[in-house]
């Protein structure tokens, strides 16, 4: 699909413009077997182009899924005729952005594609790991899921850019419920929205321990439900890989999204509690915090080369030793800040869910840089605490400022030791002073790299793939929220 466009770009798009067209080829297919019954598999292609026009202070987006001549030509027209209509009334020239004239390719790891393993093959295994959940009467539900995604996408610019980029995205997931005696408890393997997603094929599987997942998420969910309910009050906590992910998302990625700073998400999806002048000096955490925005590390979920307008992507830290640095923001919305604080440094991470929606300000490969402490290190140094894994709920406010999680998995830590396991543990806070009570960031050996193929943003809507890794960390002075 993506080969002809190039020629026929060159035949349509308007002569006094600068002008962009980004084609997407997405192929999905997901898998599931549901208490040792599989499901009619779920298959889909979607594939189109979105292209820009700027001229003379306007700029107009217009999309298509006719990839034929007469479509882009249409598609051009109407882009066109959008960035005339908003000549002289946008809140940023858009002639000032940078110039999108850079040429690469990327293609994303992947040793062996789902979809090159022969589907009773894959059935096969979905099948034995859903058997291996059903372990005992108490669990009253089972099943294991495998989605997989193929995308392919091509970038062309008037000043000669041409970035071409190919991702393979695995996300498996198994998931149990149990119930005792009147109380029902669900585990799963990384989280019941896909907390385990990574680039790769079926050696994704292997890094997730897919095949004995089933085993541990049904005794998990059984211990859970034959578990005492977690007890209230304010103590220390241990938030585990998969529970830290959803954490950094959304006390951290989404406050620092500059749109949001800048107020354009406030009638959809609210704005943010950071401000441009916090920048630079502002203490977000405690000096053990580091957060990277790192698009290179192989096989992270949102790992790329270019961002959807074309910037080349590298790593650079938003926050260091505590201190607020930079922003998440692209082309468009640095314009803006830029105009208030001109030393503003912020990141290639303008991103779109498709081919049918314009790039925005989004997160990609958010994480936290590992510590210095051993697990059994954090945990001796808890008098009272709950250690915590995978989230399961979450509530936060417009302005990404007061929060409270709940997580699947509590485990007491008294006197320094791990204790009973607990059910529906959570707890409360404000990402304003949530990091500063950061007393403790684990090494190498705790990290896991996660993501999720569900973060929501924009009006229209748009669903994308974020990646987030992190050790475990512990904080001090936690309100934390019994059942």
């Amino acid at each position: 699909m993506l080969d002809h466009l190039e020629t026929l770009a060159a035949r349509v798009a308007p002569g006094d413009a600068r002008w962009t067209l980004r084609a997407v080829d997405e192929i999905s297919e997901t898998l599931s077997v549901r208490q040792d019954v599989a499901e009619a598999p779920q298959r889909s292609r979607d594939a189109g182009v979105m292209v820009s026009v700027t001229r003379r202070g306007g700029l107009g987006h217009a999309a298509s899924a006719d990839l034929s001549e007469a479509g882009l030509a249409d598609a051009f027209a109407r882009a066109s005729r959008m960035a005339d209509a908003v000549a002289g009334r946008m809140v940023f020239a858009p002639e000032d952005l940078p110039a999108a004239d850079a040429r690469g390719r990327f293609d994303g790891a992947v040793q062996r594609p789902v979809r090159g393993a022969p589907l009773r093959e894959r059935l096969d295994a979905l099948r034995a790991v859903c058997a291996s959940a059903h372990t005992d009467d108490r669990i009253v539900d089972w099943e294991a899921t495998l989605m997989a995604v193929e995308v392919s996408q091509l970038l062309l610019t008037s000043e000669g850019g041409r970035t071409e980029q190919h991702w393979h995205v695995t996300m498996p997931h198994v998931q149990a419920t149990a119930h005792v005696g009147g109380i029902t408890q669900t585990r799963s393997s990384a989280g019941q929205y896909n907390g385990f997603c990574q680039q790769g094929g079926l050696e994704v599987l292997e890094r997730a321990n897919f095949a004995s997942e089933g085993a541990r998420v049904a005794a998990e969910a059984i211990a859970l439900a034959l578990a005492p309910p977690c007890p209230g009050g304010t103590m220390d906590v241990l938030l585990m890989p998969d529970q830290m992910m959803l954490q950094i998302h959304e006390s951290i990625g989404h406050p620092l999204e500059l749109d949001r700073i800048l107020g354009d998400e406030r009638n959809f999806a609210g704005t943010s509690f950071v401000t441009l002048d916090m920048f630079g000096q502002y203490a977000y955490g405690s000096e053990l915090l580091n957060v990277s925005y790192d698009p290179t590390r192989a096989e992270q979920l949102a790992s790329f080369a270019f961002d959807d307008e074309g910037q080349p992507a590298q790593r650079a830290l938003l926050i260091e030793r505590g201190i607020l640095k930079r922003p998440l923001g692209g082309a468009v919305s640095m314009a803006r800040a830029r105009r208030l604080r001109p030393d503003l440094q912020g990141v290639a991470t303008t991103r779109s869910a498709s081919w049918n929606r314009a790039p925005i300000d989004r997160m990609s490969n958010l994480n936290i840089e590992p510590g210095t402490s051993a697990l059994d290190e954090m945990i001796a140094g808890i008098e009272l605490g709950v250690m915590m894994r995978t989230n399961v709920s979450w509530s936060i406010d417009d302005s990404r400022n007061k929060f409270q999680f709940g997580c699947e998995w509590g485990r007491m830590i008294r006197n320094g030791k791990l204790a009973e396991v607990v059910r529906d543990p959570g707890y409360r806070g404000v990402s304003a002073t949530f990091w500063r009570s950061l007393k403790a960031v684990g090494d190498e050996s705790t990290c896991e790299v996660m993501g999720t193929p569900y973060c929501g943003k924009g009006e229209p809507s748009q669903v994308i793939r974020v990646g987030h890794a992190s050790p475990a960390c512990a904080f001090e002075g936690v309100a934390v929220v019994g059942a």
